[in-house]
């Protein structure tokens, strides 16, 4: 067993969960959330407690929440792990810890798992909210399983994100600004070069091979910047449809969260592995 041990991960778990602040933070949350359910279903009840609630109206319910929770992964997420290694290294604490048995490997992912895992708490905290939909209907547990998985890669590669360039910078700030930019480019800049690449393939004469009047298929690579994009990925989810829209517009095949599951897969391992190769590399330039 103490193969798999990491006192990395059980030191940085005991002393974030002993923070205050965790559990404060943890409640504001969930008073948060708990708000907005109860504002939404009062304004749709018209404030009296006898009104309906249809099904169509408690799945609008349920896509706000889980739109909000990605957007609450994109935005927390870096700023969790971000400084995992860099702020280390400017308390001056890093060469101690490099000075132990453990392996680079395993201060990685210690730092990874436990900067990741309160956000994680965050939204298991937050399921019995859902439980509410489940009364209501119109959502299937199906859809809510898909939606947590899809959160749990994100965080995962977010977080390996934050940890290489925590890794390969010797300031936290420089390494924030890094990641927050990485969640920029992937939220915002992959849309505007999908819309951009979109309507480039739709210009006449784009092809000319293809008849006059005739639907030019996008390109791969602009099928390609929605495939990545974790709000296109929360649509799909939340409307099936969508999917095959998107398809057809496109003219590809392949379901968005394959590509979506992949590149991300791809991106915590190049990622961790970067983190891994020069976690030591950089105390050797260093000395």
């Amino acid at each position: 067993m103490n193969r798999f041990s990491n006192p990395v991960l059980l030191k940085e778990l005991k002393l974030r969960f002993r923070a205050f602040k965790s559990f404060s933070g943890l409640m504001f949350y969930l008073i948060l959330l708990f708000i907005f359910v109860g504002g939404f279903l009062s304004v749709y009840t018209q404030f009296t407690g006898t009104g309906f609630f249809r099904p169509s109206e408690s799945f609008i319910m349920f896509a706000v929440i889980s739109v909000l929770q990605m957007a609450l992964v994109m935005f927390i997420t870096p700023g969790l792990t971000a400084g995992a290694i860099s702020s280390e290294r400017e308390k001056q604490t890093l060469n101690i810890l490099l000075t132990t048995t453990q392996s680079s490997t395993q201060i990685i992912i210690g730092k990874l798992l436990s900067s990741i895992a309160f956000l994680i708490l965050l939204l298991i905290a937050g399921l019995p909210l859902y439980s509410i939909v489940f009364l209501f209907g119109g959502v299937s547990p199906a859809q809510l399983i898909t939606i947590f998985l899809s959160y749990l890669l994100t965080v995962v590669a977010i977080g390996s994100i934050g940890i290489m360039f925590s890794t390969i910078t010797k300031k936290t700030i420089v390494s924030m600004i890094a990641t927050y930019g990485a969640m920029i480019f992937l939220g915002a800049v992959t849309a505007f070069f999908f819309f951009v690449g979109y309507s480039l393939d739709r210009m006449p004469g784009g092809m000319p091979t293809m008849p006059i009047g005739a639907a030019n298929p996008s390109s791969p690579i602009t099928y390609f910047w929605v495939c990545i994009n974790p709000g296109a990925l929360m649509l799909t989810i939340l409307y099936p449809p969508l999917a095959n829209e998107l398809s057809d517009l496109t003219g590809m095949t392949i379901p968005n969260w394959i590509v979506y599951v992949i590149f991300y897969s791809l991106i915590t391992v190049v990622c961790l592995w970067i983190a891994i190769r020069k976690l030591r590399a950089n105390m050797k330039n260093n000395r």
